[in-house]
């Protein structure tokens, strides 16, 4: 915690600055034994600090918090410091306001006397389970320091595979969203105007001119009924998407939307091999590394795949087997888990599997960004010069005829 204070030194001269200590009493003893003497002492949060550290969307909790998380409880276990001793010098020190709060509620659960994997599975919008399961296995094997450092190098592939996926969108939506909007300033200013002196020549106007004109008319017209209209839509969709039915919808679209369809299925791949490489090779049994991977995969589809090969595991069948029987699963990566059974290296050959992955995601995010540039490019000119030519033509008649 961060807190600003007033003092007196040994000279009798006033200062005052700021703190980071663990509790109020801790910083108090803190500045004592400097010598000085404390008249005034408080959180800084209380005090007016910055008014954006309290709003809750500016201090979400991001990957890269946990990977630094993780990193720092690593080296610090490595030391030899005990559990509490550590997540307090880390809630302690915490920049982000909500992830402090949920790192001193934790120090509170160590303190009651509860596990490490117990206290942080209280705070699932943070630590996800196989973050937590990681941990238990950590506790159970001695090796919590292996275990934070295997968790901070997995969630930063993580981060970089589903980062490039997602970057790759942004600018193709930046494009979508300018063109949408150069559309609509067009409809509601530029075509009116051009319209009413059309209109007024009293000539023959083309249909498809007429079908500009009557876009243009809903939108200056009618524009608070498709406002609302817009809205209902998109609650429907937020609203369907939340459902059983549409997420499995969702999911199963997002597959089959040519390129992209590829991209993501590849991206799922690579999410599964890493997470069962990773808790396989850190000493996870393979039902509940299975159990927790579907959970977290964000795919209804392949957490059905999962769900059914994880009932035909318990009923006897091979890993190898009980996924090939699903077209998602594809079959190199079922040959090589079969390879991976009988020499009794799966989690070594997973993990070659999961960087195999991330490279062919890499590999189709770049493709699909230089796919998309011209196709872009080229829908949006033909789009411009339609419009254009709607209103242009009629206008170059009226020229003609005047001529």
């Amino acid at each position: 915690m961060l807190f600003s204070y007033k003092t007196i030194n040994k000279n009798g001269e006033r200062e005052e600055g700021d703190i980071e200590a663990f509790s109020l009493d801790l910083a108090i003893s803190s500045l004592q034994r400097r010598g000085l003497i404390v008249s005034t002492i408080k959180l800084k949060d209380e005090s007016g600090g910055d008014i954006l550290q309290k709003i809750p969307f500016l201090n979400r909790v991001s990957n890269k918090d946990i990977v630094i998380l993780s990193r720092q409880m690593s080296t610090l276990f490595e030391a030899q410091v005990s559990a509490l001793r550590v997540f307090k010098l880390i809630g302690a020190e915490a920049e982000n306001i909500t992830l402090r709060k949920h790192l001193l509620e934790v120090v509170d659960d160590l303190q009651g006397g509860s596990s490490i994997s117990a206290a942080l599975s209280k705070h699932p919008d943070i630590f996800s389970d196989f973050y937590v399961n990681m941990v238990k296995t950590g506790e159970e094997s001695g090796h919590i320091d292996q275990t934070f450092l295997y968790l901070a190098d997995y969630m930063d592939r993580t981060y970089e595979v589903t980062s490039k996926a997602k970057n790759a969108l942004i600018y193709p939506a930046f494009v979508i969203f300018t063109f949408i909007s150069v559309m609509i300033l067009m409809f509601t200013v530029i075509v009116p105007k051009i319209g009413a002196i059309i209109k007024d020549s009293a000539q023959e106007i083309p249909i498809y001119t007429k079908i500009v004109f009557w876009v243009s008319d809903l939108f200056v017209n009618n524009w608070l009924v498709m406002l609302l209209l817009l809205f209902a839509l998109i609650a429907g969709v937020v609203w369907y998407g939340r459902t059983e039915e549409g997420k499995r919808w969702i999911s199963n679209a997002r597959l089959h939307i040519p390129y992209i369809g590829d991209l993501y299925r590849k991206l799922y791949l690579s999410r599964f091999s890493d997470n069962m490489s990773t808790m396989i090779l850190s000493g996870i049994p393979m039902l509940k590394a299975i159990e927790v991977t579907s959970s977290i995969i964000d795919n209804e589809i392949y957490k059905e795949v999962l769900n059914e090969s994880l009932a035909k595991i318990k009923a006897g069948q091979a890993l190898s087997a009980a996924l090939g029987e699903r077209k998602e699963m594809p079959n190199m990566l079922i040959q090589m888990i079969r390879v991976g059974e009988e020499t009794g290296e799966l989690g070594s050959i997973l993990k070659t599997m999961s960087k195999f992955y991330q490279r062919e995601v890499m590999n189709a995010v770049d493709t699909l960004v230089g796919m998309i540039e011209p196709i872009m490019i080229v829908a949006l000119g033909v789009g411009v010069g339609i419009l254009l030519a709607s209103v242009l033509m009629p206008i170059y008649n009226i020229a003609s005829t005047a001529s």
